[in-house]
Parts: C-alpha cells; sequence; structure tokens
C-alpha cells in the first residue's frame, strides 16, 4: 500500500491532518476518548493539574470529556491541524483557554509551565518523538503518554491512518526515560470500548484474558494500549536534538 506521507516530508504530513478532520466530530473518535479518559483519571487523579496541556488533540474529543469531569481548572491545546482547531473552537469547551496551531515539535510556553501535559495517541504519528517528548518534559511538571503497543509478532506496517512509529513496552519507556522523564506509574490495557463499539465484543474478550493470564506473551501477539505517568527527572532535560 502507497503510504498517505512519507518519513520525513512535513508538508504532506500536515496537509494529511488538515484535511482530517473537516467533517467535525465523529462517533468513533468519541467512543474512543472514553477509553483515553479512563487511563488518564486511574494514573492521574493524585497529581497536580490545575493547568493542564493537550497536545494533538484532534477534534477535541478528549478535552471534552476532560472538561465534563472538571479534571483540571484551565486547559490549552496545541495541533498541527487548521480543521482541527476549529473543530475543538466549535465545542466551546468550558475548562479550554486556548487553542493554538503549531510546528508539531516547539512548544509556544516556557519552562514549566503546566501542571500536567498529556499526549494521548500522538507518538505514533510524528516524524521525531524524542524532540516531542523533551518539548513536553520542559513545558509540564508531569508528562502522560499513552501509545498503542502495535510493535507485535503480527505488525503489519499501514501509513494510511498516520502510524510511522511502532511501539513495545520497553521502547516507550526507553523513549521517555532517555528524554529525562521519570515513568512513575503505567498501565497496559485492552481498549475494549473502542472494541465493542466495532462489533469485536468476542475477540476483546480473548486478548483481555490473554493480557490476565500472561501479560509478556499477549503483548508479543496482540496490539493493547500502553499509559504512562512521568514526572520530569532531577537534572536538565537535555538536547532535544541529542541522541
Amino acid at each position: 500500500m502507497k503510504p498517505i506521507f512519507q518519513r520525513g516530508d512535513h508538508n504532506n504530513a500536515h496537509a494529511f491532518y488538515d484535511g482530517y478532520y473537516v467533517a467535525g466530530t465523529s462517533e468513533w473518535r468519541e467512543i474512543c476518548a472514553l477509553d483515553k479518559v479512563a487511563n488518564i483519571l486511574a494514573l492521574c487523579r493524585d497529581v497536580p493539574r490545575h493547568t493542564l496541556l493537550d497536545i494533538g488533540s484532534g477534534e477535541g474529543a478528549l478535552l471534552q470529556e476532560l472538561s465534563d469531569l472538571h479534571f483540571a481548572d484551565e486547559m490549552r491545546a496545541l495541533e498541527v491541524s487548521t480543521s482541527a482547531v476549529n473543530a475543538i473552537n466549535g465545542r466551546h469547551i468550558a475548562s479550554l483557554a486556548d487553542v493554538r496551531l503549531f510546528d508539531g515539535y516547539s512548544i509556544p510556553y516556557g519552562q514549566g509551565s503546566f501542571d500536567l501535559v498529556t499526549i494521548s495517541h500522538v507518538l505514533e504519528h510524528v516524524d521525531n518523538p524524542r524532540a516531542l517528548v523533551h518539548e513536553a518534559a520542559r513545558v509540564g511538571h508531569h508528562v502522560f503518554v499513552e501509545v498503542p503497543l502495535e510493535d507485535t509478532l503480527r505488525l503489519r506496517c499501514n501509513t494510511s491512518i498516520g502510524h510511522i512509529n511502532y511501539f513495545r513496552l520497553e521502547t516507550i519507556v526507553s523513549l521517555l526515560e532517555t528524554c529525562g522523564l521519570e515513568v512513575v506509574a503505567s498501565k497496559v490495557t485492552n481498549p475494549g470500548l473502542s472494541y465493542v463499539y466495532r462489533g469485536k465484543s468476542g475477540r476483546s474478550r480473548i486478548r483481555q484474558l490473554a493480557l490476565r493470564l500472561a501479560p509478556g506473551a499477549a503483548r508479543h501477539l496482540f496490539t493493547y494500549h500502553c499509559a504512562l505517568l512521568c514526572r520530569t527527572a532531577p537534572g536538565p532535560v537535555g538536547d532535544p536534538s541529542s541522541g
């Protein structure tokens, strides 16, 4: 299959996502947001969250759910897509103070500006995930990351949905730790709600049972989601261009 865009081709990548949300909200992304919010609540309830920055907010389904739950006093969002910014603004989210376009890497806020930065299902899409994680570590005291664990024995690369990076549990942990973050909590989950929505509840139950009985083997066979809560480790974060 011919990819939608090539790694390193930022203009095509931005064009791809710029047209991604022209239809506004979708029921599928609304359903997926419920799983994402559940993982944020599970790992981040006890960390300060007066100010929250969400990176790669898409059409704003996650922001809407967090706002409805009064999860943070003030939220801000960053997106590479004009259609996403328009979709988010169209929601009139109560807790959202601002949504801005950015280049996908350089975050337009100062050191330690936010109690919590969330990057949910974004790193699999970006050409240089290390640069983005370094920036998140710079502006946030805590960073929440969620990615699909797609680097399995059954991996089939498919850039038609914009995934250009494929993670295992070990590789996402290594990425975060080598960007100056300390992983303080993590959770591997089966994306159950979205599978029920797609009529694949039987497959979801098999995956859930495998994860419970033999988690290591299950992660090699099936795709799960991994949520991680990190805090900035003592000392300098480092140079985003290194490594």
